[in-house]
């Protein structure tokens, strides 16, 4: 299950409609196709209108890449999501647990790896663990 946008439920019921047009959907025929050939669409084809979307509405790559990939948009929303609970001082276990699930990580550790992984996001945990820090040091010496 895969949580959507209302606006993104309508325009995939719309697009259902027309697929069913084209052939039966079940669970072994592909569900998106190619409009000219009717055949399952292919990576080039989506890889292709990513980049024209990309570029229509003015989204630039960020590091060392010379495209924004699909998967970026993940990364973004993992990195931003973990930020804005850093930011708000949440439970960043319980946090970490329901956003692996929601993202859909078999492993625990691989939702923890943007922790690590993103620099602002070391920089905000760092900070969390400063401020413990006077607490640790207390229980050590007692």
């Amino acid at each position: 299950m895969v949580p959507l946008h209302p606006t993104a439920t309508a325009a995939l019921r719309d697009y259902l409609r027309t697929r069913a047009r084209l052939g039966p959907i079940d669970h072994s025929a592909p569900l998106f196709l190619d409009e000219r050939s009717g055949e399952a669409l292919g990576y080039r084809a989506v890889r292709r209108a990513w980049l024209r979307l990309t570029a229509d509405v003015g989204i630039v790559p960020r590091g060392g890449h010379r495209f924004v990939r699909i998967h970026d948009l993940r990364h973004t929303f993992i990195c931003r999501r973990l930020m804005l609970w850093q930011t708000e001082g949440a439970d960043i276990d319980n946090a970490m647990l329901a956003l692996s699930t929601y993202v859909g990580h078999v492993n625990l550790g691989d939702t923890y790896w943007y922790l690590q992984a993103v620099p602002e996001l070391m920089a905000l945990a760092g900070g969390r663990f400063e401020a413990l820090a006077p607490q640790f040091r207390e229980v050590c010496h007692d």
